[in-house]
């Protein structure tokens, strides 16, 4: 029976022998098999010492796909003010066309979006004021005549009456009395000339010749621009002179408005200049000068309205075009990265950065604004460190 339970033991004890030896070998085995392999991959890290590490092999396919730059340096805007705003006409070139006097208007020439030059006829009037300014030209003619006349008489009775009284044929009192009506006529010639000169200057604001009846009024630009409204039509009669009818503004200077924030606008002061972009045209920017900032604050919106004047006169710019307006008070030498090679991963904002060939480390940044594909770092790499731009995921 003991030899029988030996004999046992020897058997399980040979079993277990051979069970090791066929894992010790199936572990050689697969090392020996997965080391060609191991070589296009990137290496384990070790635990807290290779944290965030990747190392490629030189013949790696992995490594040919990553591209690598410099860290870059820019002027970072460190104050700047950026606000909406939209294109204005400039309220110092527009005109509002108002009728001289009440009458029919005759005819209209030009339509809404036409350009016209000062001097140019925009409508004409049929007006019994026309008749009346040329008849009352016509009356201080007259009396013009009649007190030139008048004058002409009253100094030859002064005058003979002046001799007769150094020849004591007329008493002194005749002689004052001359005197008096030579003073009234000249008072009465200078109401003359006076009345004269008014009526000539109210048929030359009318544009009408003078002695002439029947005439039509031509209402004429007043500036040089485009017609932006009309309120008329030919065939009207109009009797109120103090409604426009037409808007005429010069374009070749327009303003921009924006609401610029309240905690901005110590940044922005007159005569300073301003970047302004329109949604029309997304890929220019324009140069506009402040001038004119609000005196009060807007209790609503807590915005203060700054206006800055825009050369127009290509006339790309047209009133009621939305616009952003930018303006950089100081700047700032900073780091600056592609955005593309910026990964976010847990929570954290991440760059790889190539510590030789072919071993790329991950680093933490704090990042800061943004310039169109750059991004600027506040902390985390410096000038001249290269960096992955290219192929990031292959790290990951």
């Amino acid at each position: 029976m003991s030899a029988f339970r030996s004999t046992r033991m020897i058997r399980c004890q040979r079993r277990v022998l051979f069970l090791a030896s066929c894992c010790a070998l199936a572990l050689l085995t697969g090392c020996s098999g997965g080391g060609a392999a191991a070589t296009s991959q990137p290496l384990a890290e070790a635990p807290g010492t290779n944290q965030g590490l990747v190392v490629f092999a030189e013949d790696s396919p992995k490594l040919a796909q990553v591209q690598v730059a410099a860290v870059g340096i820019a002027e970072i805007p460190i104050e700047e003010v950026n606000a909406l705003g939209r294109i204005e006409v400039n309220p110092n070139l527009v005109s509002h066309l108002l009728l001289p006097v009440p009458g029919r208007i005759v005819t209209l020439p030009v339509r809404l979006g036409d350009a016209v030059s000062q001097g140019q006829v925009l409508l004409t009037l049929e007006s019994p004021e026309a008749d009346s300014s040329a008849s009352a030209y016509q009356q201080a003619e007259a009396g013009l005549m009649q007190a030139r006349a008048g004058l002409v008489k009253a100094q030859s009775d002064f005058d003979r009456a002046a001799d007769l009284f150094q020849h004591d044929a007329i008493a002194k009192k005749e002689v004052i009395g001359a005197e008096n009506s030579l003073a009234q006529a000249k008072g009465i010639l200078e109401q003359a000339l006076a009345a004269r000169e008014q009526a000539v200057r109210r048929l030359e604001i009318l544009g009408l010749k003078p002695g002439a009846f029947g005439q039509k009024i031509a209402v004429r630009a007043p500036m040089n621009g485009k017609i932006l409204d009309i309120n008329a039509a030919a065939g009207e009669y109009r009797n109120d002179t103090s409604t426009s009818l037409m808007t005429i503004a010069d374009l070749s200077s327009v303003w921009v408005s924006s609401d610029v924030p309240e905690s901005a606008i110590r940044l922005v002061k007159p005569g300073e200049r301003l970047d302004v972009t329109l949604t029309a045209y997304p890929d220019k920017i324009f140069r506009a000068r402040v001038t004119r900032i609000a005196d009060r604050v807007d209790p609503q919106t807590r915005t203060v309205r700054v206006r800055a004047e825009l050369d127009n006169r290509n006339g790309h710019l047209l009133p009621e075009m939305f616009a952003s307006v930018h303006h950089v008070e100081s700047t700032r030498s900073l780091p600056v990265v592609p955005t593309r090679s910026v990964v976010r991963d847990g929570g954290q904002t991440l760059v790889w950065v190539e510590e030789s060939r072919g071993r790329f480390r991950q680093r933490p940044i704090q990042t800061g604004k943004r310039l169109g594909d750059l991004l600027a770092v506040l902390r985390g790499v410096q000038p001249g460190e290269r960096i992955v731009t290219e192929g990031a995921l292959l790290l990951r």
